[in-house]
């Protein structure tokens, strides 16, 4: 059987993964329609460019920008091996989006590398965030600018969680998350990009957690997280993991990148705990966070 270009072409466009093809350059040649889908740019607006031009700029568990070294692309491109890798792609909305890499060179007909192919899958949570703000819609308990949780929903999650420690005695924390210098944002740039640094920093808490976890936003630029049947190391590692992975995401907005850091309060849930008590001592986690600044967390 042959395979023709056209038949070729309809099968990658059909693809469930997101792949794309470079040149040694790094400048990106091919860019198929699932790649559209996971990453939110269009073909139009990345044929021609580097993947590091404020597009896909990888970066790794520990926010390390990969485009500036470690990049499994040039590296497949330059010993010709095939490269694998779990690592945090740029969403177009400013979101980092956790996915798994397959990298290949790219040679022609004399075995000559000429460029490289990645192909990439999307390992986020996506579909339980979707059916969990579908059922919390119908309870009015979705905050409308992030699609996160409002703050009624998670007073309640939190006192289910507190229960569920009396009973069964499955452990829980708490991140108490807010956005540093967010009035700067607002009074530099309007409150339009205010909240599309919003949504971009809900969206990559929500899209990295696990599927039993849940966030919320508990008001203006303070979001809470319950972090289920967990310790108190994998709580801090897991924690400053979501706290890279916000400063390594931005949006575009008049030419300029956009970035913001968060403070971070953690605490593990103790036998005495309220919903009050529990939350006071995570807001005063993450005040310390800001005083010794910024950009941290801080667990207790």
């Amino acid at each position: 059987m042959n395979i023709d270009d056209d038949l070729f072409k309809r099968v990658v466009e059909n693809l469930h993964d997101g792949l794309y093809i470079v040149d040694r350059d790094k400048k990106i040649r091919y860019w198929n329609s699932a790649a559209e889908r996971i990453s939110g740019f269009k073909s139009v607006e990345v044929i021609g460019s580097l993947c590091s031009d404020n597009i896909l700029t990888h970066v790794d568990g520990a926010g390390k920008q990969l485009c500036f070294g470690g990049c499994p692309v040039e590296k497949s491109i330059n010993d010709g091996k095939p490269q694998e890798a779990d690592v945090y792609m740029h969403h177009k909305d400013g979101h980092r989006v956790p996915v798994s890499v397959r990298i290949s060179c790219l040679t022609d007909k004399e075995g000559n590398i000429i460029g490289g192919i990645e192909l990439f899958t999307d390992i986020s949570n996506q579909k339980a965030n979707t059916l969990r703000i579908k059922e919390l819609e119908k309870l009015a308990l979705v905050d409308p600018l992030t699609r996160l949780a409002n703050r009624a929903f998670m007073q309640r999650a939190i006192q289910t969680r507190l229960e569920e420690k009396k009973r069964l005695k499955v452990p829980f924390g708490i991140f108490f998350i807010d956005i540093d210098l967010f009035k700067n944002i607002n009074d530099s740039y309007g409150h339009d990009v205010g909240d599309k640094v919003l949504k971009y920093i809900s969206r990559t808490i929500a899209i990295n957690s696990r599927p039993f976890d849940v966030y919320g936003r508990w008001g203006g630029e303070e979001f809470v997280g319950i972090i289920r049947n967990i310790n108190v190391e994998d709580l801090e590692a897991f924690g400053n993991r979501l706290r890279v992975l916000v400063q390594s995401s931005y949006i575009s907005h008049e030419m300029q990148k956009l970035q913001v850091t968060v403070s971070i309060g953690a605490t593990m849930v103790n036998d005495e705990d309220t919903v009050e008590t529990l939350i006071k001592r995570a807001d005063i986690l993450m005040y310390e966070s800001k005083k010794t600044g910024r950009n941290r967390l801080t667990l207790g």
